[in-house]
Order: structure tokens, then C-alpha cells, then sequence
């Protein structure tokens, strides 16, 4: 008996340590396989490092693997995420983009660490490193991870609102690549583009439906209904946005590591009946 695509437990959204996950893609992959997901994609930030791993990890396991890559995006001043999956990780013009995206990473993490030491936190720099298994994408969330470890804040989510979200001491706008150019790089790659989290940009009506034109008119397929930092509220909204530009429909736990992440990975909640699953090429 054929098993139809919305039944597949997949999960196309998760991090390992060449990003800002805390687990190798090896232990992520197992750790996805043990928690009953059928279809898996590794989609490190701005990254493609831990590919390989994980691939050879999923075939001894018999896990249907997905190579994936998640591309910070500017627009309209903010940072918004595209995911890539199904993508060549030998990808020229893949690579080229990622690596451009990746430079400036450093400037921006001294630039944090100096407005937390005014703000009294000597030395986070440093100790946001020791989390940072891959140095070129050094990240708000290994800052976070080490004012956890200083008793700065009970944990990292903590930590963001406190200080490393615009207006506060640690947060540094940064230039990410433009919204065509992250699709074109997929696109380029053999891969599908999908608006990541949209709930989680802090954009107006008006910029949300512009995004959503504009990400559709450069070759996007497909937008994360169901994801770990969106509501049932959320689910509803982006369900009917699908409908509306006619986009296909994504699920992934968005998971960083144990005890750390706001959902388990395989566990983000069905999509509507009605929405084609973007896995559905996969099946």
C-alpha cells in the first residue's frame, strides 16, 4: 500500500554543530530516526559542511534523507530565512553564495560583544566561541548559550529578549544576502526554496504580503506552516497564505538541540489536507 505524503512523518527543518545546533549530524540524525521520522533534511545555516555525514548517517540507518541548507536573507531591514532542500551541497554558485553570506560574521560578533561588555558582560566574545563548532558562523545563539553558562539568564531564550534583540545592548544589524539571489542560489542547486518561520519576522501586514509576492515571483515553492516557533493561530494564517499565492506547504521541528529547542524533532503538527506537502517529490 502506497503511503500518501501528508502520513510521512517528516521533518525538514533541524541544525547540528556546523551551525548553531549542539549535536553532530551524525547524533542528529540518529536522534530523528529514534524519534520515529521518516523523512529527514539537515539544513545547517548558510552551511553545507555536515551533508555528508548525515547522508551516510541516514543510509545505514534506512532513513529517507533530504540535503538541505537554511540562507539568511535581509529584507525590508530584517533578517528572514530561506530553506533550501534537495539541494547539490557541490554546488558552485551554491557554495560561492553561502561563503559570501558567512563573511562579516566575526566583525558582527566583536561588534556584539563589545555593546555587551558596556553593558557589563566582559569577555563574551570568547565564551560565545566555545559553542561555535564551525567559527565562520559564530551566531547570536552561542552569545546566548554563554550568558547561560555566566548565571547572566536562566536560559536562552531569556537572554535573547534581554539582550540581543533590536534595541538591545548585544543585538548588530547585519547585510545578509538579498531574497533573489538566496532563491537563485537554490534554484541553481536543483533545490526548492521555502520561506522558513514566517511568524517569527517582526514585518507589518504590508511587508509580510510583500514578502510573501516577492519570494513567489523569484522561484519560491513553498512556506513552513508547521513549525515549532508557530501557534495553532500561526498555522492557520500560513495555511491560508499558501492558498492564497499558491505555494506548497512545509513542516520541521526547527530543532537546535535537547532541552534547548521549543519542539522535539518529527514532532511539529500535521499540515491541512488541502495543502500539498512539499515532500511530496520525495515520497
Amino acid at each position: 500500500m502506497t503511503v500518501q505524503p501528508h502520513d510521512v512523518n517528516a521533518d525538514l527543518h533541524a541544525h547540528s554543530i556546523h551551525s548553531d545546533g549542539t549535536l553532530t549530524p551524525r547524533a542528529l540524525v540518529e536522534r530523528a530516526h529514534r524519534q520515529g521520522v521518516q523523512l529527514f533534511a539537515l539544513t545547517d545555516h548558510d552551511e553545507v559542511s555536515g551533508i555528508g555525514e548525515a547522508q551516510a548517517t541516514a543510509a545505514a540507518l534506512g532513513l529517507r534523507f533530504v540535503p538541505g541548507v537554511e540562507i539568511s536573507v535581509t529584507f525590508a531591514g530584517h533578517t528572514v530565512h530561506i530553506v533550501g532542500l534537495n539541494i547539490d551541497p557541490a554546488n558552485e554558485a551554491l557554495l560561492a553564495g553561502l561563503a559570501h553570506t558567512r563573511s562579516g560574521r566575526m566583525r558582527r560578533a566583536q561588534a556584539m560583544a563589545d555593546g555587551l561588555a558596556a553593558a557589563g558582560i566582559a569577555d563574551a566574545l570568547d565564551g560565545a566561541l566555545k559553542y561555535a563548532g564551525n567559527l565562520d558562523l559564530i551566531s547570536r545563539t552561542h552569545f546566548a548559550r554563554y550568558l547561560v553558562e555566566r548565571g547572566v539568564c536562566s536560559d536562552t531564550r531569556e537572554v535573547f529578549g534581554r539582550y540581543l534583540v533590536e534595541g538591545k545592548p548585544g543585538y548588530v544589524p547585519h547585510r545578509w544576502a538579498g531574497l533573489a539571489e538566496a532563491v537563485g542560489w537554490i534554484r541553481d542547486a536543483g533545490g526548492v526554496p521555502i520561506l522558513a518561520h514566517p511568524a517569527r519576522y517582526r514585518l507589518s501586514s504590508t511587508e509580510l504580503w510583500a514578502l510573501f509576492e516577492q519570494f513567489r515571483e523569484a522561484g519560491g515553492v513553498a512556506v513552513e506552516v508547521s513549525t515549532s516557533s508557530h501557534s495553532a493561530d500561526d498555522r492557520r494564517r500560513f495555511a491560508q497564505m499558501a492558498r492564497e499565492f499558491g505555494l506548497e506547504a512545509s513542516r520541521g521541528s526547527d530543532f537546535h538541540g535537547p532541552g534547548e529547542s521549543n519542539a522535539e524533532l518529527g514532532s511539529a503538527a500535521l499540515l491541512p489536507r488541502d495543502l500539498t506537502p512539499v515532500w511530496h517529490r520525495y515520497c
